[in-house]
């Protein structure tokens, strides 16, 4: 084993070859812990699969994608993933998790992690310029960090990051090497810095609104952006990475997002048109597309598993969620088999009232609570509403499968003794008052680790304020503590069973409901090709070409 090489590699190996964690974990974590995803690959004898591209790449062309043009200004403040997929053409990350969730170096050359996993150290790539002209440095890299963290930005990366990580930690240590010092032991720093809003920004030009000074290191730059009408980046023909022809990418000339709006009718009729090549779901739903398009021969339909889920959330400080009691007969008034098959049409997961699928690295299976509103009505009746409860449920229309769900739990919940008025509204009006509505159904995008989406959503700041993305409100001091411990916990086998105290807690006592999770798609006119399926509906098209 090399010098360099980080020593829990050798006890990884280890486990491997006992047969305690697959070869696909082995890659996984060897890679978080600075080994290359072709060397982990080896170790684990075990190539990874091979980017597959046609014979004759054809450079120049527009690519068309049907999206909505959301108002951009500081891309630390994304909670939509669409502006990113947009905003990502143009500037870009320090990693990059795949498909297969495997994180690789992005802007960065590579990283090394220290044997407590406390200290990191992060080596960037050198010769990267900004569209601008200017160079991509550490200063770029501490700078747009620092606006993690500020509070007046409230970006949910304080909330992902803040337990081990703040600004005093963050080390420039050469114009091409920074160390971040972490309060707490974090295995999962490269995942991190793949959480949609962290962009690097050019720190020289940047002052707020990346749409005034759009200068990012990308393939891409912005010619125009016209929010709720359309989004026109073109090619840089000085961009940093070179395509599978050796000359720089992108192959393409131009991409156009267009905003049609949330109904998606008029999309499904421009894909069998030809009037657009692609339909962003980052966040509208795909399901009607999968329908009217899955046996469309002038399409091409790619399934992806993922770790995506709509929440049932209850805001715990406001009443009657507050009592613990409420919260739980509603959630067992899920029919859950009832609601993945009339909502989705069984193309998922079923879910266990825990933010933890069964597709995450360290998930511990864990019972489905059954349909019962008998008990329910008794808990009910226990916490003071014999008679039951009037509650409004709100929901963004533009997700057919939210609405779905809720009208299966608003029939299902009844016998209970709940009353549910469903409010549906626009997903741009939803996603204005999300943190804020008392009962409401929010969708949540794929994340790689089960660790990643608690740090982000059931945790509070280091002042014991929830953080940005706690849309429920709910800390439990137990639940935070065993997270903390879970987040520096490498051994996975160690790690899941912390993980079956989290989920346990979060069932039994948490804010959430959770009846499914989710199978998703990427749907592509026919002359479009080398587009991947990301599961967190990522669009990444440098690499992206067109047919004559």
């Amino acid at each position: 084993m090399s010098k360099e090489m980080h020593p829990a590699i050798q006890d990884l190996k280890s486990d491997l070859e006992k047969g305690k964690v697959s070869r696909r974990q082995f890659i996984r974590m060897a890679t978080l812990l600075g080994v290359s995803a072709a060397g982990a690959a080896q170790m684990a004898g075990l190539a990874l699969p091979a980017k597959l591209f046609a014979a004759k790449i054809r450079r120049g062309g527009t690519l068309r994608v049907a999206a909505p043009v959301h108002k951009v200004t500081h891309p630390a403040q994304f909670s939509w993933i669409s502006p990113s997929n947009q905003i990502r053409q143009i500037a870009e990350y320090l990693t990059y998790t795949d498909a297969n969730n495997i994180t690789h170096p992005y802007l960065l050359k590579n990283w090394q992690a220290s044997d407590d996993l406390k200290t990191w150290t992060l080596n960037l790539r050198r010769g990267i310029r900004f569209n601008n002209g200017d160079e991509f440095t550490t200063d770029d890299v501490v700078f747009t960090m620092n606006q993690w963290f500020d509070k007046k930005v409230g970006s949910s990366i304080k909330g992902l990051m803040g337990a081990y990580l703040n600004p005093q930690g963050i080390e420039k240590v050469s114009k091409y090497q920074i160390k971040l010092h972490l309060k707490n032991p974090e295995i999962a720093i490269p995942e991190h810095l793949f959480h949609y809003p962290a962009v690097i920004l050019n720190h020289r030009t940047f002052q707020g609104d990346f749409i005034k000074a759009p200068h990012g290191t990308g393939p891409y730059t912005l010619v125009k952006f016209l929010e709720g009408e359309r989004c026109v980046v073109k090619r840089r023909n000085d961009y940093w990475n070179k395509g599978a022809d050796g000359k720089p990418m992108p192959y393409l000339d131009s991409v156009e997002f267009v905003d049609m709006g949330t109904e998606m009718p008029p999309m499904i009729s421009a894909m069998q048109s030809g009037d657009v090549d692609l339909i962003d779901f980052g966040d509208i739903s795909g399901v009607q597309a999968y329908e009217a398009l899955k046996k469309d021969a002038r399409v091409n339909v790619y399934p992806v598993t993922t770790n995506q889920t709509r929440i049932l959330r209850m805001r715990v400080d406001m009443k009657p969620w507050s009592d613990n009691r409420v919260r739980t007969a509603l959630k067992i008034c899920q029919h859950r088999e009832k609601i993945l098959g009339l909502a989705y049409f069984g193309q998922g997961l079923l879910g266990q009232d825990v933010h933890v699928s069964p597709k995450h690295p360290e998930y511990c299976p864990i019972d489905t609570p059954k349909y019962d509103p008998e008990k329910a009505k008794a808990l009910l009746k226990k916490a003071g509403y014999p008679n039951g409860l009037d509650v409004n449920l709100a929901v963004g229309s533009g997700w057919p499968e939210i609405v779905r769900y809720a009208e299966i739990l608003k029939q299902d919940a009844a016998p209970a003794g709940f009353r549910i008025k469903i409010q549906t509204m626009p997903n741009s009006q939803y996603w204005e008052k999300w943190t804020e509505v008392d009962l409401g159904i929010t969708t949540w995008a794929h994340r790689p680790i089960g660790t990643m989406v608690l740090n982000l959503a059931y945790v509070a700041d280091d002042k014991g304020k929830p953080v940005a993305w706690n849309e429920t409100r709910w800390v439990d001091k137990e639940f935070s503590a065993l997270l903390k411990q879970a987040n520096g916990t490498l051994d996975v086998e160690k790690r899941r069973k912390i993980f079956c105290k989290l989920e346990k807690i979060q069932q039994e006592r948490g804010s959430i409901g959770n009846a499914f999770w989710i199978n998703l798609w990427t749907i592509t006119r026919k002359r479009v090709h080398d587009i991947e399926a990301n599961p967190s509906q990522y669009l990444w098209l440098d690499r992206a070409w067109v047919a004559a």
